[in-house]
């Protein structure tokens, strides 16, 4: 199977952190999965850290810190050539900037309405429709 290339906006981490049996922490999971190969730049990196240590999520330091090394030890650093301006969120462009380095196959968020059906080759989809597409290939 040829690798996915994905980048995952912080709204499915934080998920992941606050359900340990949700959908999100398995899109998680299979990002930082051979064959996938999950992308990052160290701005993504740190709105990871900084919405994560949010008061209002309780998310425990261990937690946080073993999600942020998982990540760090199993997702490839890009620079971004550019910054892009076109995310209805101008929070969310570093996503799209990302996803334009790695050349993603997909960015997957729980706020499609912040970004655009597609960016160059890269979809944006939901996590229910990220495990629709990579199921079959779990399935022998």
């Amino acid at each position: 199977m040829i690798p996915l290339r994905l980048v995952i906006d912080t709204n499915i981490l934080v998920s992941a952190a606050l359900k340990p049996d949700g959908l999100q922490r398995t899109v998680l999971v299979l990002a930082m999965t051979k064959p996938a190969r999950l992308y990052v730049t160290k701005a993504i990196l740190a709105e990871y850290r900084e919405v994560l240590a949010r008061p209002e999520f309780k998310i425990r330091r261990g937690l946080r810190q073993q999600l942020l090394q998982l990540i760090k030890n199993h997702s490839q650093l890009v620079n971004p050539a550019r910054a892009l301006l076109v995310a209805k969120d101008p929070d969310d462009n570093q996503f799209l900037e990302c996803a334009d380095a790695a050349r993603a196959d997909y960015l997957i968020t729980g706020n499609q309405r912040h970004f655009p059906k597609f960016w160059k080759q890269t979809k944006v989809i939901t996590s229910r429709e990220f495990i629709s597409i990579v199921a079959p290939h779990f399935i022998q």
